[in-house]
């Protein structure tokens, strides 16, 4: 038996344990690989950069928990940004299953580190049924569709929300999703009121969107992990989304090997000739 047949018995297992450890070794010991900034991701930094100090912005938290290894790390990433820049931040989601509690524990935990006071600096509005109806709503007023906030707190007892109508007084949208609720905010709010806007979502999203980037009606773009990690490097504060490009990163290689490894072997091992008759 050739080393070639040897590895056609191979048990599978043996792959899934490799791949295990690809996976694992990079997060015990960091694994750096290059990593280029996109134009999408640069533009995206540039123009919350360009933004005045202390504007009010949205933070939208439309994800769910199980895509949370790809977009958290870009709302975490937003949330510095803003705060960095004193931007006053204004976090809601349109999503029942975990966006308002998410919403809650990243913009507190990030607040901390930055001095930012709840009520002055930051609100959560939580989450309200239908989004359509909730975006187009907020572009009156967003107090008619949120009179409390994620607590139950009235608006009207927040400092922060004095200043707050609707729309016009938002500078700039960070939309982070899974989900198709990033069309509606572009072609109801970017759309309807102007609001400039950069999204975040999975990977497996990012490819529709580049025709919105394209077309001027989002500013930014960040797609999957790699998005994330391109942001964490422009705003100077590597996180979880650079060191999971490591183990990604690190599994590609792996398959990339073992897909080579087995075409050689299939040539190799006659099997080819056989197939075809010689």
């Amino acid at each position: 038996m050739t080393i070639w047949e040897k590895l056609e018995q191979l048990d599978r297992r043996w792959i899934y344990l490799a791949v295990a450890i690809a996976v694992i070794i990079p997060f015990l010991v960091p694994a750096k690989f290059p990593i280029s900034v996109s134009p999408e991701a640069q533009s995206f930094y540039d123009n919350v950069e360009a933004l005045p100090d202390s504007s009010v912005v949205m933070l939208v938290f439309d994800y769910y928990p199980s895509t949370m290894a790809e977009t958290e790390p870009m709302a975490i990433a937003g949330a510095r940004h803003f705060f960095s820049k004193d931007c006053r931040i204004i976090t809601l989601s349109n999503i029942p299953l975990g966006g308002p509690s998410m919403a809650e524990e990243v913009t507190r935990r990030i607040a901390a580190e930055y001095g930012k006071e709840y009520g002055i600096d930051y609100v959560n509005l939580g989450y309200k049924y239908g989004y359509v109806s909730v975006l187009k709503g907020m572009g009156l007023s967003i107090e008619s569709i949120f009179p409390t906030d994620n607590s139950g707190t009235p608006l009207s007892e927040l400092p922060m929300m004095d200043s707050v109508t609707n729309y016009e007084d938002v500078k700039f949208i960070f939309e982070v999703a899974d989900n198709a609720t990033a069309d509606y905010w572009i072609s109801i709010v970017n759309a309807g009121y102007g609001v400039p806007m950069g999204v975040g979502m999975t990977a497996v999203m990012a490819p529709k969107f580049y025709s919105f980037f394209g077309s001027n009606q989002i500013v930014g773009l960040l797609g999957g992990m790699k998005g994330a990690a391109e942001y964490e490097i422009l705003i100077n504060h590597e996180g979880s989304a650079t060191r999971g490009m490591g183990a990604q990163s690190l599994v590609h290689l792996l398959i990339i090997a073992l897909v080579l490894l087995g075409n050689i072997g299939f040539f190799a091992s006659g099997k080819h000739r056989r197939r075809i008759g010689k």
